[in-house]
C-alpha cells in the first residue's frame, strides 16, 4: 500500500508533492521503436562500409595468390616467352571465379603472343580500350574468339606499352 506523503514529509517542508501523469512506458516506447526499426538499416550500413575495406569479391570470398600459370591456363593462355609476373596473380570468387594477373613482356612480342593464343580472335587494337588508361585491348567470349575447352566465360587483355620496348600486360578470365 503506497504511503500518502503528510505535511513536513516533503522536499519542501510541508507541502504535498503532486504525482504525475506522464506514463514513462509510453514514452519508452516511443523512443525504442524507431530505433528497433533503424538498427537494421544501421547493421547494413556497417556492413557494407566494413565490407568495402575487405578484399572480398562479389562471391564474398578474399582474393587469394595462385601461380600465374594456373590463371593463364583458366582463359586459355600461357605465359609468353622473356615475361615476368608484376605482383601476385590472384583467383577470388564462389559461384563465379575472377582469375588475374600482370606481367611484363617485350613490346615487340605481344601481338604474336595473342595471336598464337586466340587465333580466331578479332585483331586487338586500341579502340576495343573504350577510354581505359591502355595502349592495347582485347575482349574475348566464347562467342568472340575465346577457343573450345577454355573454362572462362570471358577474358580481357589490357596492355600498356611502357619505356624500354618493355609491355605491361594485364589478363583477366572469369565466369559470369
Amino acid at each position: 500500500m503506497a504511503r500518502t506523503p503528510v505535511a513536513g514529509d516533503g522536499p519542501r517542508g510541508g507541502t504535498e508533492v503532486p504525482r504525475g501523469r506522464t506514463r514513462w512506458w509510453r514514452v519508452a516506447a516511443l523512443v525504442a521503436l524507431p530505433a528497433l526499426v533503424l538498427l537494421p538499416a544501421l547493421v547494413v550500413f556497417v556492413g557494407i562500409v566494413l565490407g568495402e575495406e575487405d578484399d572480398r569479391g562479389e562471391g564474398g570470398r578474399a582474393s587469394e595468390r595462385v601461380p600465374c600459370a594456373e590463371v593463364l591456363a583458366f582463359g586459355g593462355a600461357v605465359l609468353p616467352a622473356g615475361a615476368r609476373p608484376t605482383g601476385g596473380c590472384t583467383v577470388q570468387g564462389f559461384q563465379d571465379i575472377h582469375y588475374s594477373a600482370a606481367f611484363r613482356m617485350p613490346r615487340t612480342g605481344v601481338q604474336d603472343w595473342l595471336i598464337h593464343t586466340y587465333p580466331d580472335a578479332p585483331e586487338p587494337g586500341a579502340e576495343f580500350c573504350a577510354g581505359e588508361a591502355a595502349d592495347l585491348c582485347l575482349d574475348l567470349s566464347h562467342a568472340r574468339g575465346l577457343p573450345d575447352g577454355v573454362e572462362a566465360d570471358a577474358v580481357q587483355v589490357r596492355v600498356v606499352h611502357e619505356e624500354a620496348g618493355a609491355a605491361l600486360v594485364r589478363f583477366t578470365a572469369f565466369t559470369l
